[in-house]
């Protein structure tokens, strides 16, 4: 089953030094970029990432640092990445909990504005997951029915989950799911909007789950002592945690976003306090009503008031 798209849709996956968004780095980088006629570009490149990469990481996907010593870092590459992925939707496997933030984290590191709005996110894994939970290779193997050769190498493991989305969309053609609640849907549809509804679980602000949406639709804590509680309450209560997670290690996208929450409850605080500043100002500004003076009784003339009155004008 071909994808229905009205723009364009890149898959792409990251080969890292490990799996700390905000301390690891990009050794290897591939987007397949499918266009809404069914057009394919590839963009693959290795990467310098200014760091050792870990024996455990190298023995994983085959990346040394004899490999890349001699490449340039994400810096230099990343207006070749942006331009690249355009206005495209992002799709990948396991792309919202770690390629989508990783990759943010990198563009945020270069000084390159790489803008997440409005873009829909497909995660693979997650419709996979849901239907039948396994393994990229076993997801190959169950959706295309054949084996994953060169798993873990960026080129063959996007075009996997290109084809595990196309199979995935033809298998599950009008199938009903049920979620936790027992409410019946049937969610993997050839439309990525429906699609990024469907996989993205937990609904995260910043993509790496420190902050995600309640059913509200309020940005909430989602980790620590504040777990669950709204952001704006915890400013409220708490303005100092702010700061500590700006300070703390976290990553970069994250506090971006934090950022922007943070100045928006500012904002609607003093609008809220300059609205109730001019309410008080108008009261003070309100002439009161002047109240007539009680009539005082009439003195009587003194001899000595007689004669000033005389004096002044005359008998």
């Amino acid at each position: 089953m071909e994808l229905q798209l009205k723009r364009p849709l890149a898959f792409f996956d990251l080969e890292t030094t490990g799996v700390n968004i905000a301390v690891d780095r990009i050794v290897e980088l591939c987007i397949l970029k499918v266009s809404p006629g069914g057009e394919e570009e590839v963009l693959t490149m290795r990467i310098n990432p200014g760091m050792p990469i870990p024996a455990e990481s190298s023995l994983f996907h085959g990346i040394y640092d004899e490999d890349v010593k001699d490449l340039p870092p994400f810096r230099q590459r990343a207006e070749e990445v942006r331009a690249f992925l355009g206005d495209a939707d992002l799709a990948g496997y396991n792309s919202n909990k770690f390629d989508v933030p990783m990759l943010m984290e990198e563009f945020l590191r270069a000084g390159v504005d790489f803008s997440l709005q409005g873009r829909a996110f497909v995660d693979v894994q997650n419709i996979f997951h849901q239907m039948e939970q396994r393994t990229l290779k076993a997801a190959y193997k169950f959706y295309c029915d054949t084996n994953l050769d060169n798993a873990h190498t960026a080129e063959a493991d996007v075009r996997a989950t290109y084809e595990v989305l196309k199979a995935q969309l033809s298998r599950y053609e009008g199938a009903t799911y049920e979620d936790k609640h027992g409410n019946l849907s049937r969610p993997v549809v050839n439309d990525v909007p429906a699609l990024h509804k469907f996989t993205n679980l937990t609904n995260p602000v910043d993509f790496a789950g420190r902050l995600v949406y309640d059913e509200d639709g309020d940005p909430c804590i989602n980790f620590g002592k504040h777990k669950g509680k709204k952001v704006t309450q915890v400013f409220e209560s708490e303005p100092s945690y702010y700061a500590w997670m700006q300070n703390g290690d976290f990553p970069l996208y994250t506090k971006k976003v934090l950022e922007g929450l943070w100045n928006t409850f500012r904002n609607n605080r003093k609008e809220q306090r300059d609205a109730a500043a001019t309410t008080t100002d108008r009261k003070k500004d309100t002439p009161k009503p002047q109240q007539a003076k009680p009539a005082q009784p009439a003195k009587p003339i003194t001899s000595d008031m007689l004669k000033q009155l005389q004096g002044k004008f005359g008998k």
